[in-house]
């Protein structure tokens, strides 16, 4: 697999971002040579580009990154939506590398063409930030800063992935609860159902968590569910009551005193705050 290098002790360029919808079903990527890095990160369906001389079936929460000049082009119908970024660097600072040649920079990041991403949620609030800062305030060093953010989230995500090493099992056994918690954080996650899952008692489960992890499992679980929340906040146009539901609390009242207890800031407040989200058809 490709993998490109960045110098981000100064920020990259941004060309262009949004978000992209397929209109039906039968919707195929255009054909064209890229003038620029594109970032795609997957939201819903399957997507199915080329390219050059591979073809990717890019899946939820997979992210696909092109390099200037390949030649772009959808090969079948693809039924669904995606967040996309354009930006540049300069030349001499990127370049295609070997994974195994890498070896840690200062102000240097590393990036595979594709892959799937640990919190594709926070990632696309990242990305929904920038396109609020563009119509807002349209200050271009901010964009190209934010534009720089999102590539170093990236990495980061990939390198906590990809680097970790052989653990006990109980250190496992942790991060597998993360991972799932992760997943499937817009559900109504218990601490006994993961008991279940897991085949544990729940008591030995949490007291093994907190253990590691230093927060009980319950706790951890209300966190990821208020990331979750923010994600459908700025990221669809939901009623705040549905979002609650689906978040597993009995009504709205005990989630937005949730919400703002953790976040500073009302449901309704907090989608307010990046209400700027761009669409595009393409």
């Amino acid at each position: 697999m490709e993998h490109y290098r960045f110098r981000v002790a100064g920020p990259v360029r941004l060309e262009m971002t949004g978000k992209f919808e397929s209109p039906s079903p039968e919707w195929k990527h255009m054909s064209r040579i890229l003038m620029d890095f594109e970032l795609i990160v997957q939201t819903r369906g399957k997507l199915y580009l080329s390219s050059g001389h591979e073809d990717y079936a890019l899946k939820e929460g997979e992210f696909l990154l092109m390099p200037p000049r390949a030649h772009q082009h959808g090969y079948q119908g693809s039924d669904c939506s995606f967040y996309w970024l354009h930006f540049t660097a300069p030349e001499e600072e990127t370049m295609v590398t070997d994974e195994s040649r890498h070896v840690y920079e200062p102000g240097v990041i590393v990036l595979p063409q594709t892959g799937r991403l640990r919190s594709p949620e926070k990632l696309i609030v990242m990305m929904k930030q920038l396109q609020d800062s563009i119509r807002s305030y349209g200050e271009q060093t901010l964009n190209h800063y934010l534009t720089t953010g999102i590539l170093c989230e990236l990495y980061n995500q990939m390198f906590f992935v990809q680097n970790q090493s052989e653990k006990p099992r109980k250190q496992q056994l942790y991060n597998d609860i993360v991972d799932y918690i992760k997943w499937n954080r817009q559900e109504n996650l218990r601490v006994a159902e993961l008991a279940k899952h897991f085949g544990y008692n729940a008591k030995h489960l949490s007291s093994l968590f907190s253990s590691i992890g230093g927060i009980s499992l319950k706790q951890y679980i209300l966190q990821e569910k208020m990331e979750a929340a923010k994600f459908l906040l700025t990221d669809t146009n939901r009623k705040i009551n549905e979002i609650s539901q689906q978040l597993g609390f009995p009504d709205s009242h005990p989630f937005m005193k949730t919400f703002k207890k953790t976040t500073g800031l009302t449901p309704s407040e907090y989608r307010n705050v990046y209400a700027n989200r761009l669409l595009f058809y393409k």
